[in-house]
């Protein structure tokens, strides 16, 4: 017993006495909610370069034969057998140049295909790896392994994997959100949280339409009682707690009625980009029909991650005919069509984050699941690719990466890495460092054993980093 002033343990000198620990216990709370101390609590963790991630996903396969990894060896060829043996369930051994011209851009020489040549001007702040390595070559489960690090369905995605490890900075807006126009092969379950906590679910956003957050304005004149009906929820909530003990759904439920609250609020302000000047507008083409709709996206990210949002993964429209960058025929045609739509908005979003002094602190990153064969399809006219896991191309930009700079080789026909490969556990690892995270230490005990994102392998690529 502390005596106070009279000798006597008063409710004065309780409070004087414990008011310290009291707050000391509130801090703690705070930051095991923000994932501090998850990531502070094992020793040896990087020092972090980035705080958020924006994933320009394109899914489908962009052929890295025709953007960014050009290969003067398929010109020569061109109509001639292949003289190696490749993979390729419907290719014919015939090579197939590029109907894509390319050049070197900027101070760093960065060699790009004409399909960008609005993101070719951003060429010295990216870092463009041609060694990319995957393991399918299906897309389900392709897609999968490239956002899980599994090939097996209901695993956790990297962007739950990133706010389990370091929590949300922000209490007005989720800490993982997915922009969709067209759902990938595998479906939008690829990008759930899997075995880990409900809170690090994301939130799947639909740009369809003018209202991608659904049920966010409120219903009727109650608004001004809701305060009070979340209070009255938060005690039930509680009072459930103490009967039957914690439990992650429960408390994942009552988090997401307390966030739903504050993004009735947040979220139509987020969304109203009428305080953007024209210069900003114009810069990610949203006055122009066939840049609009991945325009705003990107804007819309930008926005996201200003506002403390950990991860954002962009999923952008499809062309019509196009196939969403699997061209198993029409390449000429479809793969133009596709880039058209996305060139502006993402050399748009890489000048605004440099503009405002975001990009040191935002990784950008953009690629899909798989790359493209150097030989013609079998029977297609007019002539595309098929599906090729053996060695493609991602570019990144900010967050740490080493800008102008190109990392990696394919051999001289583009069909496998053979220069520094970069398998999707590495690239996995390496975006868990630039956040700050020791991709060996960030583990699940999940029906009795320790998971991570990277399972047993992934090594962080140094020489990618700034």
């Amino acid at each position: 017993m502390w005596p106070g002033r009279s000798g006597t343990f008063n409710r004065r000198d309780c409070l004087l006495h414990l008011g310290g620990g009291i707050g000391g216990l509130a801090l703690l709370d705070l930051l095991m909610r923000d994932g501090a101390l998850r990531c502070a609590a094992a020793q040896g963790q990087p020092v972090p370069r980035a705080k958020s991630v924006i994933y320009l996903y394109m899914s489908g396969g962009p052929s890295h034969l025709d953007t960014f990894d050009p290969k003067p060896r398929l010109l020569r060829d061109h109509g001639k057998p292949m003289p190696m043996s490749v993979v390729g369930r419907f290719s014919s051994n015939k090579v197939m140049a590029s109907p894509y011209s390319f050049a070197q851009y900027g101070q760093s020489g960065t060699a790009i295909s004409d399909v960008f040549p609005h993101l070719a001007q951003q060429a010295d702040r990216l870092t463009v790896v041609r060694s990319m390595v995957a393991e399918h070559m299906e897309h389900p489960t392709a897609n999968t392994f490239m956002i899980t690090g599994s090939s097996l369905r209901g695993r956790a995605s990297l962007g739950s994997w990133v706010l389990q490890g370091l929590g949300s900075e922000t209490e007005s807006l989720p800490g993982y959100v997915v922009l969709w126009n067209d759902a990938p092969q595998g479906g939008l379950e690829l990008f759930g949280n899997g075995f880990l906590p409900a809170s690090a679910r994301c939130s799947l956003w639909d740009m369809r339409t003018n209202n991608p957050v659904r049920n966010i304005a409120p219903q009727d004149a109650s608004f001004a009682m809701r305060p009070d009906k979340l209070e009255l929820l938060t005690k039930l909530n509680k009072l459930s707690f103490e009967q039957f003990g914690q439990s992650d759904s429960l408390a994942a439920a009552a988090a997401n009625y307390d966030l739903a609250f504050r993004m009735q609020s947040s979220v139509p302000e987020l969304l109203d980009d009428r305080e953007e000047s024209q210069q900003t507008r114009r810069l990610y083409g949203l006055d122009d029909a066939g840049t609009s709709q991945f325009g705003r996206q990107c804007l819309l990210a930008r926005r996201l991650v200003e506002r403390g949002v950990r991860f954002v993964v962009l999923l952008p429209p499809t062309v019509p005919g196009a196939n969403s960058w699997d061209q198993h025929n029409n390449l000429a045609e479809n793969l133009r069509g596709n880039a058209l739509l996305v060139d502006k908005p993402m050399a748009g979003l890489l000048a605004d984050l440099s503009g405002r002094g975001l990009l040191d602190e935002t990784l950008v990153m953009w690629g899909g699941e798989f790359g493209r064969t150097p030989m013609a399809e079998l029977s297609e006219k007019p002539p595309g690719r098929e599906h090729n896991p053996h060695g493609f191309t991602m570019w990144f930009a900010g967050g740490g990466m080493k800008p102008g700079t190109t990392y990696g080789a394919t051999d001289e026909f583009g069909y496998a890495a053979v220069e520094k490969p970069v398998t999707v556990h590495d690239l996995h690892a390496t975006i868990l460092h630039l956040l700050g995270i020791d991709h060996t230490q960030l583990t699940y005990h999940y029906a009795g054993r320790d998971f991570r994102l990277t399972d047993v392998y992934g090594r962080v690529v140094s020489d990618l980093l700034a």
